[in-house]
């Protein structure tokens, strides 16, 4: 019965994080839509993301994370559709989510954009049962409260953005904070800023500061990048970017680095790893994390000015 108990008390804590996590990528920067539905990609016709996250490995139930997203710019309507998945599995628990957003960009002559995002979110939680391996099969106090749940939820966001700088605010999980049944995904908030230097210099550097709240925890997050391009036959420096090195730092005690290879003009493979420099550290090697996007050019500029 010891053992029994011991499991219960495991799966509650599992219940708990799962309650109060924020679930996010290392590399969001480069794809900002995933925190915001205002943040728009019109550099291209069409963005789709794929990721991998392993949450420190060496802990039994750590969080382990697959994460997909597409996105579509409508030029002509200077309007962006977006759709993500995330399933996000810890100890006997997972948690899956598929958000559907829309984003309207207000352009101004200035080459200043304002954007505009909302979205809505299916949610569900389910427990894996096959995965419990009691002493007692038929002692149902182990299963008490472990009930699946599924609902609906909503996200918003507003944007200002220019060639050089990104500026937003958002706020995740809306509902959750009136309907107590789905409160398995937590309201979340951001307040991001971002600068990307973009000259044609052969290297260029770019850093963002976040401000992230979700229930009773606050975090920052500092991230200092550098962009790498080549030079090409003629002398010119091509204008995309040959790869990229990123540090960031997230309180409390979290150090991580992310390097990117574009290995086209279309495609963009990034690794992430951190390390928890707290009391995980004594049972945790650290989080991995593996993204891939393809970029699908477009032929022209948005012509919707304001």
């Amino acid at each position: 019965m010891k053992k029994v108990y011991s499991l219960i008390i495991f799966i509650a804590l599992a219940f708990s994080i799962n309650a109060q996590s924020n679930i996010r990528l290392n590399n969001y920067w480069s794809d900002l839509h995933s925190l915001n539905p205002a943040s728009i990609n019109d550099k291209y016709a069409a963005v789709l993301s794929m990721a991998v996250r392993k949450q420190w490995v060496g802990i039994q139930g750590a969080p382990s994370t697959i994460f997909a997203s597409g996105t579509t710019y409508l030029e002509n309507y200077c309007t962006q559709l977006g759709l993500s998945i995330i399933q996000d599995k810890i100890g006997y628990t997972s948690l899956s989510n598929i958000n559907l957003s829309y984003g309207y960009a207000i352009m101004f002559k200035s080459n200043w954009q304002l954007h505009l995002g909302l979205a809505a979110n299916y949610q569900s939680l389910l427990f894996d049962f096959s995965s419990m391996n009691l002493i007692d099969g038929t002692d149902v106090q182990a299963f008490l409260g472990l009930q699946s749940r599924k609902g609906f939820n909503t996200d918003i966001g507003v944007e200002v953005a220019s060639d050089l700088f990104r500026i937003g605010v958002a706020s995740q999980n809306l509902i959750s904070l009136v309907l107590p049944q789905n409160t398995f995904q937590t309201n979340t908030n951001y307040l991001y800023a971002w600068y990307y230097q973009n000259s044609n210099s052969i290297v260029n550097f770019g850093g963002g500061i976040c401000g992230i709240q979700y229930s009773n925890i606050y975090q920052l997050e500092f991230n200092v990048t550098s962009y790498f391009k080549s030079k090409m036959d003629n002398g010119l420096t091509n204008k995309s970017n040959l790869f990229d090195i990123g540090l960031f730092y997230r309180t409390q005690s979290e150090l991580g680095m992310i390097l990117g290879l574009n290995l086209s003009e279309s495609i963009h493979v990034s690794y992430s790893y951190d390390y928890h420099f707290g009391s995980l550290r004594f049972g945790s090697f650290g989080t991995n994390e593996i993204k891939i996007s393809y970029n699908l050019m477009r032929n022209s500029d948005c012509h919707c000015w304001y």
